[in-house]
């Protein structure tokens, strides 16, 4: 009877240094990140029905249509597991992905040129669906970000980064950083 009150204190305090906190936040992130890349996955599904639906109206833009095919193929190629994300594969993850977010752009200022295609209900209906998702991938990433954060911190602030170095070893996990392209000011003109 002694015994197990001496180890009610010790399993308390080891509980509130992170024995189960750390990898109840790995395993967040985790799957944070997987949320992540089933948004993305939304888009590069939606892309090839918007492309068609471009295309019957803007046949002789072939080049933003081109340009939206091979930006999602490059896009989809890249993959990245939570577990083994780094900094340098988060960075060409997200390269591809805002390569399919530009040309993505260009090919809604092709579609502004075609009135006809721009009442089409199929167009319309595609293009809110994209809206949606870009919406989604912006909470995906947001919500990455904080569970990110939260593991980091648990992996680094004492006391559980204590039981991590002893027990978990593990490194903080890479953050979703804005590219250049994304930080420029957009110029308004009317």
């Amino acid at each position: 009877m002694r015994n197990y009150l001496i180890l009610l204190p010790l399993l308390a305090i080891l509980t509130g240094c992170g024995i189960q906190s750390i990898p109840t936040a790995l395993n967040e992130t985790e799957a944070s990140w997987a949320e992540v890349q089933n948004q993305y996955k939304r888009r590069a599904d939606l892309v090839p029905n918007l492309v068609q639906t471009v295309k019957g109206y803007a046949s002789h833009e072939k080049e933003t249509l081109e340009g939206v095919v091979e930006a999602r193929a490059k896009a989809t190629q890249i993959t990245v597991d939570a577990a083994t994300l780094t900094p340098e594969k988060l960075k060409q993850f997200q390269s591809a992905q805002n390569g399919l977010s530009q040309a993505l752009g260009k090919l809604m200022v092709v579609a502004e040129r075609y009135p006809d295609l721009k009442a089409s209900e199929n167009f319309k209906g595609l293009q809110a669906q994209l809206e949606g998702t870009e919406n989604r991938i912006s909470i995906a990433r947001r919500r990455y970000i904080e569970t990110v954060k939260e593991f980091n911190n648990l992996v680094t602030v004492f006391p559980t980064s204590l039981t991590n170095s002893l027990m978990f070893k593990h490194e903080k996990k890479p953050q979703f950083e804005a590219a250049a392209t994304e930080q420029a000011v957009p110029q308004v003109q009317f």
